[in-house]
């Protein structure tokens, strides 16, 4: 996925309130960006570090800047990674891989439709439908969280709707359909991905108990650039 315009450069002063964020353009000027993140997004909402924003001119538009971008110092190779903070982005890039052929898994169906109403009052991101191989329900979950050197993890804080949604997934399989759970990692300095028991115990309950119902767990990593983001690489994940 190309960002449509160049992203603007500047620096973190704050994060708050979940949806906003201070940050210094590189002329000096100070603006409030849309922080597209309800998470804690540990480790990546320090001040001074380095953050990449897009721009919509629409004056319809309350915030014009987006915070899209962060660039965080790698413990392993002493370098900057760069992580992708847009948790609307995943769906987008899951979407653009899939017309592509980039996910093998998912290849092959029919039609693709999203935001399908399902469970008892949710919506998937995307159903695969094809005569001969049934229905596959898809849910896409953003991560970016990464405390331990190479290891991905989700959530970043209690996430209970996320939970539900594993429980439904597995409710689509007992009725007789494939269902995938897919983990879209916003950073490259990852090479596994695991549920994050500590932070929410009962999502990493919930992910194992779906696994064992036969939702099939995946978690895929981007190249993650100033002016792209592409999902690029399957990740192993460590129940």
């Amino acid at each position: 996925m190309k960002f449509p315009t160049p992203l603007v450069r500047g620096r973190l002063i704050q994060r708050y309130k979940r949806f906003l964020a201070d940050i210094e353009l590189e002329d000096g000027s100070v603006i409030t960006a849309h922080c597209p993140n309800p998470g804690a997004m540990i480790g990546l909402n320090m001040p001074d570090l380095r953050c990449w924003l897009s721009y919509d001119s629409n004056p319809k538009r309350k915030l014009p800047y987006t915070w899209e971008l962060v660039e965080v110092p790698n413990e392993i190779s002493g370098e900057f990674a760069t992580v992708g903070v847009n948790t609307l982005l995943p769906n987008r890039l899951v979407g653009e891989a899939m017309e592509a052929g980039l996910i093998p898994e998912l290849a092959g169906y029919a039609s693709v439709r999203r935001e399908v109403k399902y469970g008892k009052a949710s919506r998937v991101d995307f159903l695969l439908e094809d005569p001969a191989r049934g229905r596959c329900w898809l849910e896409v979950k953003n991560v970016h969280l990464m405390r331990t050197p190479g290891l991905a993890e989700f959530p970043d804080c209690v996430a209970a709707r996320s939970t539900r949604h594993l429980e439904e997934l597995a409710d689509q399989v007992t009725a007789g359909d494939r269902a995938v759970a897919l983990f879209v990692v916003q950073r490259t300095d990852c090479e596994a991905f695991s549920a994050c028991a500590d932070l929410d115990p009962a999502f990493a309950r919930g992910l194992e108990a779906a696994a064992t119902a036969g939702v099939e767990v995946m978690a895929w990593a981007c190249e993650v650039h100033p002016g792209e983001v592409t999902i690029r690489r399957a990740l192993p994940w460590r129940p």
